[in-house]
């Protein structure tokens, strides 16, 4: 990575945490982050998955990199959402928990929670 994140530290620290968004019908966020050596497939020196799931443990969306995306042959930034994959580019630890929570936001008002 060529800039300092400062934002990495409180990324990590995440790691292994499960909070939940709604209570009344069961949604649930979960972070797995760790630093990884930096390599083309993750040249940013994380390995992450950060997911929203329905009561059921339904994954509703993710952001991760921990596997090639279909029709690649490399691993690779991408978002889940529902049944879709489409790539995505990492900026830095605090651009992706915004744009997490901002798809999470999304999908709770969709389904009436927001």
């Amino acid at each position: 990575m060529g800039n300092l994140d400062r934002s990495l530290d409180g990324l990590l620290d995440l790691n292994g945490l499960i909070l939940v968004v709604d209570e009344l019908a069961g949604h649930w966020v979960k972070f797995d982050v760790w630093q990884v050596p930096a390599s083309v497939e993750r040249p940013h020196g994380l390995s992450y998955s950060l997911t929203l799931h329905a009561a059921s443990g339904e994954r509703l969306a993710g952001f991760d990199n921990a596997h090639k995306v279909k029709g690649s042959k490399e691993t690779q930034d991408h978002i889940h959402r529902f049944k879709t994959v489409k790539p995505y580019e990492y900026k830095d630890a605090a651009a992706l928990l915004e744009d997490f929570w901002a798809v999470v936001d999304v999908i709770l008002k969709e389904r009436g929670i927001l």
